[in-house]
């Protein structure tokens, strides 16, 4: 088996549906072993059976898999210990995949001999995109709509690459642990970064993840993903994830347990979300003061727990 494709999922059956046929008409060399694995994260919905569905079409190439602790991480976890396959691809459950996607990661890794690989990932916009919402710039906004270019050749990923779209050598799982569970989205917690924070442990570590450009999913655009209100807890939640991921310098001077120099950047980033000329500019830096208030309640939790 060459590669196995992991997509979890909790409560999305129509949008899996969408995905799921997407896959299905991928567009790969016959010779080419590749699964599907549907990992449902205890969904209450129709998703084991529009699983079943595609199972029925194809019973060689499609796996349902339930995953019972509540947990993205769990869910990708447990996606990574059943995979048959030397590569382990990841995608989300609410994309469509261009049609020559999987063979495009697969080229790049197979090109560059890297230890995985981020393809492009392109916003759909069925609704209007608020003025506000900077996508470029220095003043771009974050992650919170998914999206992930960096041009229109292969070069090296320096930063991290986004769970909606990528793939590794199942041997870095092997050599470089899970995903963490404390960093995946559950029931009750939107915090992130289980992805990205795999990414950074494998450059830390000295492997290459190469950008593939033509390995292209395109990502729905959801109402609530363009309202502000979603925006603010997403950086709230970012800072949390910050501090999970990276801790506190342990010669950090703190107050209450929370570093000083995170009032310092709270107190700098409120007063320009006052101050600054625009709109645009005065919402960027109050979006950085969601970000700091996050790191400073996670210090503070973690402090309080003796992490």
């Amino acid at each position: 088996m060459k590669a196995s494709i992991i997509l979890c999922t909790y409560n999305r059956a129509k949008l899996l549906e969408v995905a799921l046929e997407s896959l299905l008409q991928l567009a790969v060399l016959r010779e080419l072993e590749w699964e599907v694995l549907v990992v449902d994260n205890n969904s209450s919905d129709s998703t084991k059976d529009v699983t079943k569905s595609f199972s029925d079409k194809d019973p060689q190439r499609f796996r349902y898999i339930f995953e019972g602790r509540q947990g993205k991480s769990f869910a990708l976890n447990r996606g990574v210990k059943e995979a048959k396959g030397e590569i382990v691809v990841f995608t989300d459950d609410d994309v469509t995949v261009d049609s020559h996607w999987l063979s495009r990661l697969l080229d790049t890794i197979e090109t560059f001999s890297c230890a995985g690989v981020g393809g492009r990932i392109v916003p759909v916009w069925n609704i209007p995109k608020p003025d506000w919402l900077e996508m470029d710039g220095p003043y771009r906004l974050m992650n919170a709509v998914v999206s992930f270019d960096l041009g229109e050749q292969p070069c090296p990923i320096e930063t991290a690459a986004l769970g909606a779209n990528f793939a590794f050598k199942k041997e870095m799982f092997q050599k470089y642990g899970e995903f963490r569970a404390d960093l995946g989205p559950t029931v009750g917690s939107e915090i992130r970064g289980e992805d990205s924070e795999f990414c950074r442990r494998l450059i830390k570590a000295g492997e290459r993840l190469i950008y593939a450009p033509g390995a292209i999913v395109y990502h729905p655009v959801e109402k609530h993903r363009t309202e502000k209100d979603y925006f603010e807890a997403w950086y709230f939640d970012r800072g949390r994830a910050s501090v999970r991921e990276a801790g506190i310098p342990s010669n950090a001077i703190r107050y209450f347990g929370v570093p000083r120099y995170l009032f310092a950047k709270l107190l700098g980033n409120l007063l320009k979300s006052v101050f600054s000329a625009s709109s645009k500019i005065r919402f960027y830096f109050k979006l950085q003061a969601y970000e700091n208030w996050g790191q400073i309640i996670e210090s503070r939790n973690s402090t309080s727990s003796g992490k």
